[in-house]
C-alpha cells in the first residue's frame, strides 16, 4: 500500500513538473514570436528607408535636382585619404 501511494505521489509530482515545463515552453515560444515580429517590422522599416535613400540618390534624381541649381563645378583631383607626413 505504501509503495502504491508513493508511486501515485511521484507520478502526480512528475505530471505537475511536466505541466510547468510545458507552460514555460509556451511562454518562451510566445515571447520568441513577439520578438521575431518586432525584428521583422524594424527590418521592413530599414528597407523602406534604404529604398527612399536609393531613390533620392539615384543619378537621374541627382541630375534633375542639380539641373535647376547654378552649380559651379570644376574638374580636379579629389583627396584620397590622409596625407602622409
Amino acid at each position: 500500500m505504501r509503495k502504491l501511494l508513493l508511486c501515485l505521489f511521484c507520478g502526480t509530482a512528475m505530471a505537475v513538473a511536466m505541466l510547468e515545463l510545458r507552460e514555460q515552453h509556451l511562454n518562451l515560444t510566445f515571447q520568441t514570436d513577439k520578438l521575431h515580429n518586432q525584428i521583422e517590422a524594424s527590418q521592413s522599416q530599414l528597407w523602406n528607408q534604404q529604398l527612399s535613400i536609393a531613390v533620392a540618390t539615384a543619378p537621374d534624381a541627382v541630375a534633375a535636382a542639380a539641373k535647376g541649381q547654378d552649380l559651379k563645378l570644376t574638374a580636379g583631383k579629389a583627396p584620397m585619404g590622409r596625407e602622409s607626413k
